[in-house]
């Protein structure tokens, strides 16, 4: 096969236009807007709502929940799960919990944090990242089982400060592990932030989705679907990969 036709950029472009098709096809055959509007007819009430500042608006209280949310169940995810990893007797106390929490539904969560604590940023917030901690404390728990032991006794014959272990033999080795732990991260978050802010929240992408669901409005609720799914793409294609690739190349190396 040409090599050109092989190149990532060119095969997601590709890809991109063949579910752009589809949806051309799904919208010919459905031939009622209100169902299934063409993608050319969303530019129109997308123009409307980025020129009103509401489309921008409920985009960055979305985005701001999704960071709140993603620091601390990266943060809290990492050192649990590199906890469990190493010490067989707090992976014996906290494994129970950790599958209590990788099976109990989102939206249970939820509507619990919006009951106990009431119908405010910090429920939501709290929601999110309750159910974002078992994932990140489960790959990384797999990554701390993974560290090369034989790097591990090295480190020990040169007494390497804790610090400096830290940084230069065990960080590298979990890098790929974070890594993946964040770009599964930031898209199960989102996801989430979406429904916390569709069942109680007055601002955000799952606020208006709610509001035009209310309103039968097929075409504003894929506005706003698409135009943050569109910044989450970017978010992935200039940060995510790119750090993954980075975290990697020493393996290859």
């Amino acid at each position: 096969m040409n090599k050109t036709l092989q190149h990532p950029a060119l095969v997601r472009a590709l890809s991109f236009g063949l579910l752009l098709m589809l949806w051309i096809a799904a919208a010919e055959l459905t031939a009622d807007a209100s169902v299934l509007p063409p993608p050319w007819a969303l530019w129109a009430p997308f123009a409307k709502a980025a020129a009103s500042g509401a489309l921008p608006y409920h985009l960055g209280m979305t985005l701001w929940r999704v960071v709140c949310a993603f620091v601390p169940a990266m943060a809290i995810g990492v050192a649990l799960g590199f906890l469990m990893g190493r010490v067989p007797s707090v992976d014996q106390w906290l494994d129970p919990w950790l599958v209590v929490f990788l099976n109990l539904p989102a939206l249970v969560l939820i509507v619990l944090c919006y009951l106990w604590i009431g119908l405010n940023e910090t429920a939501a917030i709290i929601a999110v990242v309750l159910n974002k901690i078992p994932n990140v404390a489960t790959i990384l728990r797999e990554g701390a089982r993974a560290l090369d032991p034989n790097v591990g006794a090295m480190v020990q014959v040169y007494r390497m400060r804790p610090l400096a272990r830290l940084r230069h033999v065990v960080m590298p080795q979990l890098a790929p592990f974070i890594a993946a732990a964040a770009r599964s991260g930031i898209a199960v978050i989102w996801k989430i932030v979406l429904v916390v802010e569709f069942l109680g929240r007055s601002s955000g992408i799952g606020f208006q989705i709610h509001f035009y669901f209310q309103l039968f409005d097929v075409a504003m609720v894929l506005v706003y679907a698409l135009s943050f799914i569109g910044v989450m793409l970017l978010v992935e294609a200039l940060i995510l990969q790119p750090s993954e690739r980075r975290v990697r190349r020493w393996r290859t190396a």
